[in-house]
């Protein structure tokens, strides 16, 4: 409010005063005197000047009342007009004006930072929730979390229990400025997620502010390239110790061939010497074989990236398994709804995934009555391209679920656990990913997502 209105109302309310407090002493002076004839004039003066102080009063807080209510109801868009105004509320009507316009600007300003924030919350990957620490009210949270968790709504964090309990209990127990690895647990699998936590106050409440960190692939890359390193090592190492065993089991295996003519053969010692030599050779010979075949995980450094059809890679992996399948008597069902759908990737790579996964699915539907293999892909809303090997075979327990991409595990009898151990790292090099879906006695799903 502008001081020239705060000296004009003071300015008008000491002149009503000052005149009433004259006429007021001039009753005094006339009553004092006995001069009742003026008096009867004065009387009706000094009521008009009270009744008009009174009306000044009242008409400048009705204008104040309603100023504050439109402050009360933050309705800044409310216009005081002051053309049409008394002369004495002209200068009252202004300023409420001028504040108006000052908490618009302050209230746009605002609203304009609130939205900015909201657009920027809503564009990072990170989801973020808001909840009352008393009565767990979740005040917001964002799309990210709402895609993360599958869940397009939580009244009250307490509500988060009956969907995924183990994940609700650690959101509780954590403590502000702690931060902690967990599990998200969905209707088809789960992954590791990074929860952080911050706490504020405002108003005389306190709330919880949770940041959610999907930290799968950051943990699949950090542990893939652990198990890049340690084969590495390890296969340098057994290659290095056993080829000149293998060697000198060659050589011995030679000159005791060549010797034998001229040794005597009591006890069958020749017989068992070649035979110890030719055991040796050919164990370390299976080392070595071993030990190439995992350096196979260290081979593949960069995919030749190239645009191709799906179903042209669909087709080609039907034509090249069909005699296996026909043979065992296994159905194989194709399923591609857009067979415009391209995908960038190394058409070999991509193909050996596929085969290993469908060789996975023929040996856990081997004792299925009517085995099924569906292979099938589609566009996500995220416009990522998935494709899914399933099967109505025998299906996983969640332990061993955990543990079929790690190099050297095989649930198969002779087995040698580099095979899905491979296709994540080929996966990886995509800037994918693969996860799998099963159940004991149900099937199993491998998701690839590029």
């Amino acid at each position: 409010m502008s001081n020239s209105f705060v000296q004009n109302t003071g300015w008008r309310i000491f002149i009503r005063i000052f005149l009433l407090f004259v006429t007021i002493t001039a009753f005094a002076f006339l009553f004092v005197n006995q001069l009742y004839v003026y008096l009867v004039l004065l009387v009706p003066v000094i009521s008009y000047q009270l009744v008009e102080l009174y009306r000044f009063q009242r008409k400048a807080q009705d204008e104040l009342q309603q100023f504050v209510e439109s402050i009360h109801y933050r309705d800044f868009s409310r216009y005081f007009d002051v053309k049409h105004a008394p002369a004495e509320l002209q200068p009252l009507r202004e300023g409420f004006n001028q504040i108006n316009s000052t908490f618009k600007v302050i209230s746009k300003e605002k609203e304009t930072q609130y939205q900015y924030l909201q657009k920027i919350l809503e564009l990072v990957d990170t989801g973020i929730l808001s909840y009352e620490g008393e009565n767990g009210e979740v005040l917001w949270m964002n799309e990210s979390l709402k895609k993360m968790l599958q869940v397009p709504y939580l009244k009250t964090i307490h509500s988060l229990a009956k969907r995924d309990h183990e994940l609700y209990e650690d959101i509780i127990a954590l403590k502000p400025g702690d931060g902690k690895i967990t599990k998200a647990h969905l209707e088809k699998g789960s992954f590791k997620v990074l929860l952080s936590a911050t706490a504020f106050q405002t108003e005389g409440k306190k709330f919880k502010l949770i940041a959610f960190q999907n930290i799968n692939e950051a943990l699949d890359e950090t542990e893939s390239k652990a198990w890049q390193k340690l084969l590495s090592v390890m296969t340098h190492e057994i290659m290095n110790s056993v080829a000149p065993i293998s060697s000198l089991a060659d050589t011995l295996k030679n000159r005791l061939e060549k010797s034998v003519s001229h040794m005597t053969n009591k006890s069958s010692a020749v017989h068992d010497l070649e035979l110890g030599i030719e055991t040796i050779k050919r164990r370390s010979e299976g080392l070595l074989k071993f030990a190439e075949t995992y350096r196979n995980l260290n081979k593949i450094t960069t995919p030749n990236l190239k645009a191709i059809y799906v179903r042209d890679l669909f087709e080609g992996l039907h034509q090249l398994m069909e005699p296996t399948l026909v043979q065992k008597n296994i159905e194989l069902d194709i399923v591609l709804k857009d067979t415009d759908l391209l995908l960038q990737a190394d058409t070999s790579l991509v193909e050996q995934v596929l085969i290993n996964l469908i060789v996975n699915a023929i040996e856990a539907v081997k004792d299925n009555p009517e085995p099924q293999i569906i292979l099938s892909a589609s566009l996500l809303p995220n416009r990522k391209i998935i494709v899914k090997v399933a099967d109505n075979g025998s299906g996983m327990s969640e332990e061993i679920m955990d543990k079929i991409f790690i190099p050297f595990f095989s649930t198969k009898k002779n087995g040698s656990g580099i095979g899905l151990s491979l296709c994540k790292q080929i996966m990886m090099l995509h800037k994918g990913n693969i996860t799998v879906q099963s159940r004991l006695a149900e099937g199993t799903v491998f998701s690839l997502q590029f």
